[in-house]
């Protein structure tokens, strides 16, 4: 072991001792001082490929290929081409892996072996390659060559490089390469795991949420007052829908039924703070909309977008015999604290206060008046669409009986005609 420790030692000094070719300890000096700090892959990737051409390799495109988790995507690759202005970023989804475009790739062999693979496109029968390698001897690449970046949880990632020279990549390029990837690797795990994590949190708590715990809002107590307006909406007949339809089949509706609504709210600029069993808890802030007016207008644009679009599917579903979707929306507007709450281990950031309890309140109210979307006194009064008194009543938890009103054009009795836009 000793033996093979200094081996290595002598191999690494040589090579950066060696001055017939690109000077690699120059560049291993940028990577680990001003590279590391340019904390985005884009920016990363396009600073190291200046280096290399300045130090006098012949490259004409990098890629690095990077693992993610993430709902939509199963990885992110950022490719640089020399003479082109932007960095291409591509998102395969999941799934990719049974395409003809992975099977048989280089990466997938890459990630197969754990080893470097490489291709002198001069030298083979480009009719015979796989698609990539034709498509890139068709850009002038003369020599291809993938090097396995393995992050400490074991996942092979990939980092390719090309050259258009003539003479392709010596022996000496290939080992300096490989030396400046085991500098490099360290520092495109640390932007994965940032990635990762911010990806993870946008999906189970929303962008806001993520971003204030990534700031470390992470102790309990941790909150602040904000205003906002406020959504609460439910399924309807949600018991029945569970009773009578096959899992897959409940599954598929209900998933349905929140992606209408989550790409509604995000489009206006809301953000999706709970689903509670059927039910969704959603927020737009008065800081993101510049008014609590705005704030007001988008969320009831979000209902008016969500219900159309809602029109469209249950039309789907009539024509395939299938039950449709109907649900309540309760809209108000208020302060509520904004905030962790639970044990000092186990925490939910959350927002809470009367303003809450009194939209989903105001939800309610829409099975006993029979519309599908209620709104408070308060927030009618910051809207520019004309509304309608409904009335005034008495609810559970709040003093007072709360005064609502729907849109002026509404159609009251939903049962009657589902595939109305029932506001």
């Amino acid at each position: 072991m000793k033996t093979n420790n200094t081996q290595q030692l002598q191999t690494i000094q040589s090579l950066l001792g060696d001055t017939t070719s690109w000077p690699l300890a120059s560049l291993l000096v940028w990577l680990i001082t001003d590279g590391r700090k340019l904390n985005d892959r884009c920016k990363l990737l396009r600073a190291l490929a200046d280096q290399l051409l300045e130090a006098g390799l012949p490259i004409i495109r990098i890629r690095f290929t990077l693992h993610t988790i993430h709902p939509e995507i199963t990885g992110k690759a950022f490719t640089w081409w020399r003479g082109r202005e932007q960095i291409d970023v591509y998102t395969p989804e999941h799934g990719i892996e049974a395409t003809s475009s992975y099977q048989g790739s280089p990466i997938e062999k890459v990630r197969q072996t754990n080893q470097i693979v490489r291709y002198k496109l001069s030298e083979i029968d480009i009719s015979q390659a796989h698609i990539i390698l034709q498509e890139l001897a068709a850009t002038q690449v003369t020599d291809y060559i993938v090097f396995p970046l393995q992050f400490t949880d074991g996942y092979i990632n990939t980092f390719t490089i090309a050259t258009d020279h003539p003479a392709g990549f010596s022996e000496q390029d290939i080992q300096k390469l490989s030396l400046l990837l085991d500098y490099l690797n360290p520092i495109l795990e640390v932007y994965t795991t940032r990635d990762i994590i911010r990806s993870l949190l946008n999906t189970y708590v929303g962008p806001k949420t993520g971003q204030k715990i990534l700031k470390g809002n992470i102790k309990r107590g941790d909150s602040e007052i904000i205003e906002a307006a406020l959504w609460y909406s439910d399924l309807r007949n949600f018991t029945a829908l569970t009773e009578s339809l096959e899992n897959q089949h409940m599954l598929e509706l209900i998933n349905a039924y929140f992606e209408i609504i989550t790409n509604a709210v995000t489009h206006r600029g809301g953000e999706v703070l709970r689903f509670i069993g059927d039910a969704m808890l959603i927020l737009f802030t008065k800081d993101a909309a510049s008014t609590i007016n705005n704030a007001c207008e988008s969320a009831l644009d979000a209902a008016i977008l969500a219900y159309e679009q809602i029109q469209t599917l249950n039309a789907e579903l009539v024509s395939k015999g299938q039950p449709i979707i109907e649900f309540g929306v309760g809209l108000h507007q208020g302060e509520v604290i904004y905030g962790n709450v639970g044990s000092p281990s186990r925490l939910d950031f959350t927002i809470m206060g009367p303003a809450v309890n009194r939209t989903a309140r105001i939800e309610e109210l829409t099975k006993v008046v029979g519309t599908n979307l209620l709104m408070s006194d308060e927030f009618a009064s910051l809207i520019n669409h004309p509304v309608h008194f409904v009335g005034k009543y008495t609810v559970k938890g709040v003093a007072e009986p709360l005064a609502v009103y729907r849109l002026e054009q509404c159609t009251t009795d939903f049962s009657t005609n589902h595939l109305e836009v029932a506001l």
